[in-house]
């Protein structure tokens, strides 16, 4: 068997978190060419970026199991953000938006099965929640400490320097 290259060590890093976020290669390489234009370091607005997404918002306050669930609640219209509804999984949170299920949406039951299982999964640092009204909030922009997951950014960006 072949020893990894270290080409192939910085593909697989980003094919691992392209998967773990349900993302196509367009919308992630353009989320990479956003974040290398942010002040501060690429890897660290990278992971900001990708925590903020509507999609991964909805499903880390536990309002979906999967982020592929997550993303089809935003795109049928059941998430309400600042009181609107917005239906681009790739909308940016920003610190101090509320998050929350449309009064109509709140009646489904995977939803409400979701909800009940997030104390197990447990709610990032960043984000709070008011299961009662089915509301969250952005405390804070995340970081890449509050991430909590097996990510190796620095890979990704030394994958996409050399590209």
């Amino acid at each position: 068997m072949q020893k990894p290259t270290e080409y192939g060590a910085r593909l697989r890093e980003k094919q691992k978190v392209k998967r773990m976020y349900g993302l196509m290669e367009q919308q992630f390489r353009n989320l990479f060419k956003k974040a290398s234009r942010l002040r501060g370091t690429t890897a660290d607005n990278f992971i900001s970026l990708l925590e903020r997404r509507l999609d991964n918002v909805v499903y880390r306050l536990g309002f979906a199991r999967s982020i592929f669930e997550a993303r089809q609640l935003v795109s049928h219209g059941h998430i309400l953000v600042r009181g609107r509804k917005v239906g681009i999984p790739s909308y940016i949170v920003r610190s101090g938006e509320v998050i929350e299920v449309r009064e109509k949406s709140r009646t489904i039951p995977s939803i409400s099965q979701s909800l009940e299982a997030i104390s197990r999964r447990g709610i990032p640092p960043w984000l709070e929640l008011d299961q009662q009204n089915f509301k969250g909030v952005v405390k804070a922009l995340p970081t890449k400490a509050d991430t909590r997951l097996p990510i190796q950014e620095q890979l990704i960006v030394e994958y996409y320097s050399k590209v």
